[in-house]
């Protein structure tokens, strides 16, 4: 075990643009790993020994990781482990090309080969077109796995590339909460639709409240834990990435969907490739909304795992980006010393303060 997740760092180092100046020495002191230290998108413990396989140019790690999730209906780690697996393939594809040989059928390999066809689409300058032509992919994903909830999630990415309208949209995602009601990046998914697909194009300030309502009542309705109850914080990122979100949304509005993030940031373990997403994400919003010392909060308990999403919205380097804006945190947020960090902090803005924060 210790020399695969020895590979598996080697692994992750991500080349990155030189930075003009060393790292802080004030970091450990502010309770952050050093730079280089910091992974972006590190797998968990399940995905990073089929990663380092595949690495090598072996399927069957993956092939049993998938088939597990598949056997055992664990469609939210599914998903998270076939974005995973496509990503590596998209980049390195031999393995891939050997499994899908050996297995054209096999319904692991339909939807790991649905989400490369729908990422490399999307990539492309002719977007719309592309998307169109990876229907029949997506189709035979769907049809490999009737209870899969993942090839209807590559779906609704496909018709939100591919400027399907409402209807369609809607049928599709009819279809996904049908096999599972509170799957996490289904509503991310129709959350994106609504804030930067074809409803969009009616323009004015209609379309922020739509997303906000829909993410509102679909955090409400979510279990206790369920990353459902993140959906608000995607909203508020989509009002903050454009143009002033305060003018569009209530700022108390903006505010719960922090709240309601931290909240749930803290049910986690620190230092977790899991909710890593979501604490990169809250601390983005944190930092848009002025709220320094719980953005630094949330870097501490995100540790060394920096995600692509959302800093690859901002920047070609996105691990540069999660390290630049650490530094921006770090120099904003008042003085403290980090005495506790693997504690779960309290939320607080507006001056209030709360026991629980360092």
């Amino acid at each position: 075990m210790v020399d695969t997740m020895a590979s598996l760092r080697a692994f992750l180092r991500v080349t990155r643009t030189e930075r003009n100046t060393p790292p802080s020495p004030r970091l450990t002191a502010a309770g952050l790993p050093v730079d280089d230290e910091v992974l972006l998108d590190a797998p968990d413990a399940r995905l990073g020994p089929a990663l380092v396989a595949a690495g090598r140019g072996e399927y069957g790690p993956a092939a049993e990781l998938l088939a597990a999730t598949r056997a055992t209906a664990e469609w939210e780690n599914r998903d998270r482990y076939v974005t995973g697996l496509a990503a590596f393939a998209h980049s390195r594809a031999e393995w891939f090309t050997s499994w899908r040989t050996a297995a054209p059928h096999d319904p692991d390999v339909l939807v790991v080969a649905a989400e490369l066809a729908v990422v490399r689409a999307w990539e492309s300058p002719a977007r719309a077109e592309l998307l169109h032509q990876t229907g029949p992919l997506v189709e035979a994903a769907a049809a490999g796995d009737p209870r899969d909830p993942v090839p209807w999630r590559i779906a609704l990415d496909r018709a939100r590339g591919s400027n399907a309208g409402h209807g369609e949209f809607e049928r599709l995602w009819g279809e996904a909460v049908r096999r599972s009601p509170h799957h996490y990046r289904c509503h991310v998914a129709a959350l994106q639709y609504l804030s930067t697909g074809p409803f969009r194009s009616s323009g004015g300030p209609g379309p922020h409240r739509e997303c906000f309502d829909f993410a509102e009542r679909a955090a409400q309705d979510a279990p206790p834990g369920s990353l459902v109850q993140a959906l608000p914080l995607h909203a508020a990122f989509a009002c903050l990435t454009e143009g002033d979100g305060t003018t569009v949304v209530d700022r108390a509005r903006l505010d719960a969907a922090a709240d309601t993030a931290i909240a749930l940031s803290a049910t986690h373990q620190a230092a977790d490739p899991w909710p890593a997403e979501l604490r990169n994400l809250l601390t983005y919003v944190l930092v848009g909304l002025g709220r320094w010392q719980e953005a630094l909060l949330q870097l501490r308990l995100t540790g060394p795992y920096a995600t692509s999403f959302p800093w690859e919205r901002f920047s070609d380097d996105p691990l540069g980006r999660f390290l630049e804006t650490r530094d921006e945190i770090r120099r904003n947020a008042p003085a403290t010393r980090c005495t506790a960090c693997s504690g779960h902090p309290q939320s607080g803005h507006g001056g209030r303060e709360h026991s629980g924060d360092h």
